[in-house]
């Protein structure tokens, strides 16, 4: 199959957004991990913008995604007004260009720059994971105050199950018996440990960012959050769908540029303080505090197994495969302890 030219698609992305700026130059910024693609363009008569350039997935999930995105940008109270990166819009409409020519297709949004202050450090000093528990909570927070006024998704953790389900079932899941039997049975799990604590009608939903590795935002000296600019992985979901990111960024270990995916480091003294923390701002319940571990049995079966194939690099994704049967989902029952969350909150 022909390779598609993200250059010639963007520029017929901009013309279709505003011919009458002419591209200077365009430049690949993307991060080099995942298969979507970012650019910078530069102008000769306004000033830069940047393109966000995806093949894979679902048009009209990618269109729902950006649209509450920019909404709740656009709603946030202070001092998150200012925190996301907002895309560009026509006529009063969200600008998403849909590419499509035989078999290849794709579709771009535009995002205006956003101001970039301090990234965290590799590994943070205590002092600093306290003040991201707390920061966190007020920012869940503000985006729990917004929640009423954004559209509603229409995807949600249990309708992506259901069809990793039937991906298994109608073969078209690359994966041996063995590993079919065994992504049915998390599955499974997962639908009874969220039905258990009436995930559909009890839990609150709010948006989630998911992946908040430390290249993904900004903080101010004081730690407090500044700009945001990365939505891969947003939803709209429980507020503990963010956690399993915070604890690798609270991590002994740290920031590492060859990354694994597994389930310790909920388990560490360090994110128990983070969670101490948060919880000390925006008090956690028993069944969200329970769905910490499902939060994190949905990531691996829904980013890194039904998904990991087309928005990894080949290079990770195979690698990250692999340690899911091997490695991350054998350890998700022996490795985490409820209880000892449980009891450092107090709950």
């Amino acid at each position: 199959m022909q390779t598609l030219d993200y250059f010639q698609v963007i520029r017929r992305a901009w013309r279709e957004f505003d011919d009458r700026h002419e591209i200077k130059g365009i430049f690949d910024v993307s991060a080099h991990v995942s298969t979507n693609q970012v650019y910078k363009i530069s102008f000769y008569e306004r000033q830069p913008v940047f393109a966000k350039l995806t093949e894979y997935g679902n048009f009209e999930h990618f269109k729902e995604d950006h649209v509450i995105i920019n909404n709740l940008a656009n709603n946030l109270e202070a001092p998150y007004e200012n925190f996301l990166a907002r895309s560009l819009v026509k006529r009063n409409d969200l600008f998403i260009y849909r590419y499509f020519e035989q078999e290849k297709c794709a579709w771009v949004v535009f995002y205006n720059p956003i101001k970039i202050k301090d990234k965290m450090p590799r590994r943070l000093e205590d002092k600093n994971i306290r003040k991201l528990g707390r920061e966190l909570a007020r920012f869940h927070k503000a985006c729990s105050n917004v929640s009423n006024q954004l559209p509603s998704a229409s995807k949600t953790v249990v309708t992506d199950i259901h069809r990793l389900m039937r991906n298994v079932d109608t073969g078209k899941f690359c994966g041996n018996q063995q590993q079919k039997d065994l992504i049915k049975r998390q599955c499974d799990q997962f639908l009874f440990r969220a039905d258990k604590v009436n995930y559909s009608t009890e839990i609150e939903t709010i948006p989630v960012f998911v992946d908040w590795n430390i290249g993904n935002f900004s903080v101010r000296g004081d730690g407090k959050f500044y700009s945001r600019w990365d939505y891969d992985w947003f939803r709209e979901s429980t507020r503990v769908m963010d956690f399993y990111f915070f604890s690798r960024v609270v991590s002994d270990v740290g920031d590492r540029t060859v990354f694994s995916y597994k389930i310790d480091t909920l388990m560490e003294d360090r994110f128990l303080m983070f969670l101490k923390e948060y919880h000390r701002i925006y008090p956690l319940n028993e069944s969200e505090v329970r769905l910490i571990k499902e939060a994190y049995r949905f990531f691996i079966l829904n980013y890194v197994i039904k998904d990991g194939t087309h928005f990894f690099l080949p290079s990770y994704a195979r690698k990250l495969q692999k340690e899911a049967y091997d490695l991350y989902i054998p350890t998700i029952d022996t490795n985490f302890n409820i209880d000892k969350l449980l009891k450092a909150l107090k709950l």
